[in-house]
């Protein structure tokens, strides 16, 4: 099996490290397509306006000067041999649950393998809900196998698998849910406004990191639970009910 990996953390990213590993526990024939730099936060933007360079660093490693979505592109149309049969993406430095997973540009790697017919699985380790490290213990324990039992399953077209491991120890995990895509109940997007030495403002953007109340079956109760949470995520974003609706007012 040829496996793709990428993440929006980097080719540098600490959880590509742990996304290697689980890749090898499945196939040795992994390649490694990610951006030269952090694009966290980048979606599913492509780069239209920029010319896009990559450079080889490896047997099979190679860093593209743009977004995920770049990546999986270029691995795919230009420097891989071959079609790959999966698509990995993470292991991402932090949590894409909820809200989170439209701005999410690891998620949107995965959507791009997925329009591409090809199928792909987006990985997440959370922090900062128990412990205070970053570690990628949880994925790089339970990764491999969810991504065999995954691998043996039909997706159906348009189909995303969205995996979220929980902050805690390995051996803390209580278990693993199927969940649907939660919704926050908190605002939890924030500006940070800072004072640069001239006196003039800046702003960072941030996520605060604060627990709501959401209901079982969620992807939020799940990972709040110390449990590793699966959502199928589908590229159709049509929503029935006011389709439904828009039909009996427009005819």
């Amino acid at each position: 099996m040829r496996i793709l990996i990428t993440n929006d953390d980097g080719i540098h990213g600490p959880g590509l490290t742990a996304l290697e590993k689980i890749a090898a526990a499945i196939s040795d024939d992994v390649w490694v397509v990610a951006p030269a730099e952090e694009m966290s936060g980048a979606g599913h933007s492509l780069s239209l306006s920029n010319p896009l360079r990559y450079r080889k660093l490896g047997e099979r490693r190679f860093a593209v000067s743009g977004t995920p979505t770049d990546c999986v592109v270029m691995a795919v149309r230009k420097i891989m041999p071959a079609m790959p049969s999966l698509i990995l993406s993470g292991v991402n430095r932090g949590q894409n649950i909820a809200d989170d997973v439209t701005y999410s540009g690891t998620i949107a790697a995965a959507m791009e393998g997925t329009m591409l017919g090809i199928k792909s699985i987006a990985m997440s380790q959370v922090i900062g809900m128990f412990d205070n490290g970053i570690t990628f213990a949880v994925a790089t324990q339970h990764g491999a196998d969810i991504v065999k039992k995954l691998v043996a399953m039909e997706f159906g077209p348009g189909v995303l698998m969205n995996v979220n491991f929980p902050d805690c120890r390995p051996d803390e995990v209580a278990g693993i849910d199927v969940t649907v895509q939660g919704k926050r109940d908190q605002n939890y997007l924030t500006v940070d406004e800072r004072m640069d030495a001239r006196g003039t403002p800046y702003y960072w953007l941030g996520f605060a990191r604060e627990r709501g109340n959401p209901p079982a079956g969620t992807d939020l109760n799940a990972v709040f639970n110390k449990r590793i949470s699966i959502t199928p995520l589908h590229m159709n974003l049509t929503q029935v009910d006011a389709l439904l609706a828009l039909k009996k007012v427009f005819g």
